[in-house]
């Protein structure tokens, strides 16, 4: 192995170290207690190395929500798997995203929640980004001749039952029926006379 190679290496498990360390940090005691002090005392790094890799707390709250993406693909992709025709995949991918954000609070709030610079839905959209939407997307395309906009949909209705449920403002134990409703309607629009959720007038 040569210098640089040996050198990129050891940056590359430096970087996996610090947003390691985060994850755990903010999954037990929540994202205001992940500080560049605090994450260079638990890694024993200086906080100018640190730096030398992240260039403020928000660079390492988007490397987390990387890795969450890609958890979260892969997810939704084994769910897929699982599924007897096109609603049951759709449900079991609902209900599969809906586990995710419960079973990971803190990473999925770095994927949704906390700020970042990472761009959705852009040109140059990080391919792991791609990853979830494109899973949804696959659940979603046997109802819908307008793919994308359907998928943004479901996905928006799923994100906002999972706020919900955690912040405490619906009933607990309805998960399962509110799911059904989102489904069914996607299900319902794609056999409406007006041509498989294609586009609609908007006055």
């Amino acid at each position: 192995m040569g210098i640089a190679e040996r050198k990129s290496r050891e940056r590359a498990d430096r970087e996996e170290r610090i947003v390691a360390a985060a994850r755990v940090i903010a999954e037990k005691e929540g994202w205001d207690a992940v500080t560049i002090r605090r994450l260079a005392k638990e890694i024993e790094y200086s906080q100018p190395v640190l730096y030398s890799h992240f260039e403020n707390r928000d660079a390492i709250v988007a490397a987390v929500a990387v890795e969450g993406f890609v958890e979260l693909g892969a997810a939704l992709r084994a769910a897929a798997g699982e599924g007897n025709g096109a609603r049951d995949t759709l449900m079991d991918i609902a209900m599969a995203y809906c586990a995710f954000a419960q079973s990971r609070p803190s990473l999925y709030e770095a994927m949704f929640i906390l700020p970042t610079q990472l761009r959705f839905a852009q040109a140059d959209t990080r391919p792991e980004l791609r990853a979830g939407f494109e899973a949804l997307a696959a659940a979603v395309s046997p109802f819908c001749a307008d793919t994308e906009i359907v998928t943004e949909t479901f996905w928006a209705a799923l994100h906002g039952l999972v706020e919900l449920e955690r912040s405490g403002r619906i009933r607990p134990g309805m998960r399962d029926q509110r799911i059904a409703l989102v489904v069914g309607a996607i299900v319902e629009a794609g056999g409406s006379p007006q041509g498989r959720c294609s586009h609609y007038p908007v006055a």
